[in-house]
């Protein structure tokens, strides 16, 4: 029976390591102060202390590189990225409901609400419905969005004017802040 050797595929690394860094000159970093010395030195520390000399960047004169454990080194690189993917803040959307008889100090609350979701870099759904006789005169409802759209407007812009969409008025409006 002929047994068969398949050939492993080569594993591709995101970083040149220790032969594979050509250049003749690197700047050292992750030491305190970095420090330029030769490709020969370089590798020398990095054997002495059993670690890898990783190539960080080849674009600079002389290159960046860095003695750390390969693995480790990338452990704390992925670890950095998705806490960077954790941190980012996607925009989402909240809503906020008023009624056509709300008085003044309601108003400021909801406001006080929207600026903070505004604050937040999130947009934010205003919405009004009118029910049985407010819609016998649904300019009310207009002009309590507009009061609304005037106590947030230092934090976020309306995207569009209010719209009447069946018995609701709709309003969008979105952060100043990106």
């Amino acid at each position: 029976m002929k047994q068969i050797f398949r050939k492993r595929p080569e594993i591709k690394r995101r970083h040149k390591i220790n032969q594979e860094i050509t250049s003749p000159e690197v700047r050292l970093i992750g030491r305190g102060e970095p420090f330029v010395l030769s490709i020969r030195e370089a590798q020398k520390l990095a054997n002495d202390e059993e670690k890898d000399l990783i190539l960080i960047n080849e674009n600079q004169t002389p290159a960046i590189v860095k003695i750390e454990v390969y693995n480790k080194f990338l452990y704390e690189l992925e670890k950095a990225e998705k806490e960077k993917k954790r941190n980012s803040n996607k925009s989402q959307l909240k809503e906020i409901q008023l009624s056509v008889n709300i008085s003044d100090h309601d108003l400021e609350t909801k406001s006080k609400k929207g600026r903070e979701f505004l604050k937040d870099g999130d947009k934010v759904k205003v919405v009004i419905s009118l029910k049985g006789r407010q819609k016998a005169s649904p300019q009310r409802g207009e002009l309590v969005m507009l009061k609304f759209a005037t106590s947030v407007e230092e934090f976020g812009v309306p995207e569009s004017l209010p719209k009447l969409e069946g018995g609701k008025w709709l309003m969008m409006i979105k952060s100043k802040k990106k």
